[in-house]
């Protein structure tokens, strides 16, 4: 059997399985099986298949039609122009979450500061070792409950070549103490100048979940107690402490969270510019908190 034969197979396979991007998890699965890229594999239409390449990809389509996600089955997936290592026990890196780096870049662009980061439950570290590929003299901390997923993150800030700038801290991100004293020990600031969130927000009984995502994901990093806002109001709370009189602080939420979270923001008397960034769907999807002195 022939590449191209085995491509248009897996893709009809995909389709029926009600997959939603057959034919591209297809290209992905069958480039990553045989080592290639993904432009090489119309390079190789007519190359016969052998039989240990046909049981390697065997076990890759297997996998993707029990729903397993591509990027866990690939073991990475790109974030904001990098690679980034997952697993299981990190959440997979979305693009919505990118626009928390985007803005945190154009808070900064005219800011001459070596900026010190904290980045809560940070899991693969997408967020904040994307802002120290931005910002060569910032520092980060990087903060979370599960140490399994901050040996991904190790692993990414290795792979970026970013070590030396942050510090992993494996605690509660609620631990005020245990961060903010390896702040002020790491970055050498009482005051942190940006504060990046994507915690858990999703409520127990959210049915807009995905069944493979809730199979899948890490469920510790998805849900949160009073409809997904518990986590979003008390990180908020105990940092905006902790936050530069010049600082910001960005938090990823749920679609119908941003009224209840700038209320929320406001009530904290901190901010003075409060506002809900949306993603590209046009759903509120970031709060967003600036103090101005």
């Amino acid at each position: 059997m022939k590449l191209k034969e085995i491509l248009d197979k897996t893709t009809t396979f995909f389709r029926d399985k009600k997959i939603e991007s057959p034919r591209l998890d297809a290209e992905l699965l069958l480039a990553h099986g045989l080592k290639l890229e993904r432009i090489q594999l119309y390079l190789r239409f007519d190359q016969p298949m052998k039989d240990d390449e046909l049981t390697v990809l065997r076990e890759l389509v297997r996998r993707r039609a029990s729903g397993e996600p591509v990027a866990y089955i690939l073991g990475y997936r790109d974030f904001f122009g990098h690679r980034f290592e997952v697993n299981s026990n990190v959440l997979i890196p979305r693009p919505e979450t990118e626009h928390i780096v985007e803005d945190v870049i154009a808070w900064a662009k005219d800011k001459n500061e070596k900026f010190g980061f904290v980045d809560l439950g940070c899991g693969s570290g997408c967020i904040g070792l994307s802002l120290l590929k931005e910002f060569p003299h910032a520092l980060l901390i990087a903060v979370d409950l599960s140490e399994s997923a901050l040996q991904v993150a190790r692993k990414n800030a290795q792979a970026l070549e970013v070590s030396d700038r942050v510090r992993f801290v494996n605690a509660d991100a609620a631990d005020a103490e245990a961060v903010m004293s390896a702040y002020k020990e790491f970055v050498g600031k009482d005051k942190v100048d940006a504060l990046v969130s994507n915690p858990p927000y999703i409520a127990h009984n959210d049915p807009q979940v995905e069944e493979n995502v809730k199979k899948f994901e890490p469920n510790t990093a998805l849900y949160a107690e009073n409809e997904g806002l518990a986590l979003l109001k008390s990180w908020s709370d105990i940092y905006s402490k902790h936050l530069s009189s010049d600082g910001i602080m960005l938090m990823e939420m749920g679609m119908s969270q941003g009224p209840s979270m700038k209320e929320h923001f406001s009530g904290l008397k901190i901010f003075n510019e409060i506002s809900v960034i949306k993603d590209l769907s046009g759903h509120d999807r970031v709060i967003r908190g600036v103090t101005n002195g």
